[in-house]
């Protein structure tokens, strides 16, 4: 077993593989994430983004393969690996009958900071989501997004060299869910903190300086967001038909098949000099309703999980 690594990556995993039984969550996953980089790993439901997350932050042991966080092997040492990172989880950790400052009291103990250094630690991050006056309140007092700030504020006092993110805007309001990618860009350019990020709201992974797909525990190619939207298509064309059989083996020849979804048939148009217009008058009124834009994130997304050809791409 190697224990340490010199390099500049915060994160490095080689053939990490967990398996339950014959079922593999995670299959020979091998990342090199570079220091201070915001990185999302997205996929649908089951596909392995928790159990990667669970495995990198020694919640659960690797079945094989080995995996090092700022050049230390976390199966070398769990302990001071736990030291360097911190966790957003899914669902939140902390106690609703418990104050703010009880529960980010508590958590600094773990991290062994002292009262003084946790009392400025929850003042400086009490202070950016504005809940200073909010200190001494129950959980049970506050709003969804002010618990979720308190989740993030939990995973961030004791200054984590890598902080991950598991779906940590999940079921929030824009107005909150801005407030939180503020502050963690903060982070970033302050703390040069490295961020590990799983969402299901794509249009928040857009702001990654790399993404990488994951699908049945495999990983797939990936890259920065804005590349893999150009790589994509030129164009989206989206049509409402409730002939949706006849219209897509009438177009199916000149773009290729579509994904369905009840009456909506939606084409990605790789050529940059299709006349819409023109294609809008020949369907006439076997359609209901046509659009064409730029494609973004989430069809890049619904394109690599929904497509009728949609395959996994190991790395």
């Amino acid at each position: 077993m190697i224990t340490s690594i010199n390099t500049p990556l915060a994160i490095k995993t080689h053939g990490l593989c967990k398996q339950y039984g014959q079922s593999f969550a995670v299959n020979q996953l091998n990342l090199e994430i570079e220091a201070g980089q915001f990185y999302g790993l997205l996929g649908p439901n089951g596909a392995g983004k928790t159990t990667t997350i669970h495995m990198l932050t020694t919640m659960t042991v690797a079945t094989s393969g080995e995996a090092w966080i700022a050049g230390q092997n976390i199966e070398e040492d769990p302990v001071a690996t736990r030291g360097i990172v911190g966790l957003v989880f899914q669902d939140s950790a902390l106690d609703r009958t418990m104050s703010i400052d009880e529960n980010l009291q508590f958590a600094a103990a773990l991290y062994n900071l002292t009262p003084m250094q946790a009392n400025k630690r929850i003042d400086e991050l009490l202070a950016v989501f504005g809940l200073q006056d909010q200190r001494n309140k129950k959980l049970l007092a506050l709003s969804g997004g002010q618990r979720r700030a308190v989740d993030i504020a939990r995973g961030v006092l004791h200054k984590p060299k890598v902080l991950f993110l598991d779906e940590p805007t999940i079921g929030l309001d824009l107005p909150n869910r801005r407030a939180i990618w503020r502050f963690v860009d903060r982070l970033r350019r302050e703390e040069g903190m490295t961020i590990f990020l799983t969402t299901h709201y794509l249009e928040e992974a857009a702001a990654c300086d790399h993404v990488d797909f994951i699908q049945q525990g495999l990983l797939q190619k990936g890259g920065t967001p804005t590349a893999l939207v150009q790589q994509l298509a030129e164009t989206i064309l989206e049509i409402d038909t409730e002939q949706p059989q006849i219209i897509a083996d009438q177009l199916s020849p000149l773009f290729g098949e579509p994904i369905q979804e009840d009456q909506q048939l939606s084409f990605k148009i790789t050529a940059s000099d299709v006349d819409f217009s023109a294609l809008q008058k020949t369907l006439g009124d076997s359609v209901s309703a046509m659009q064409w834009r730029r494609p973004n994130l989430n069809d890049v997304y619904l394109w690599r999980f929904c497509a009728p050809d949609s395959t996994v791409e190991k790395q």
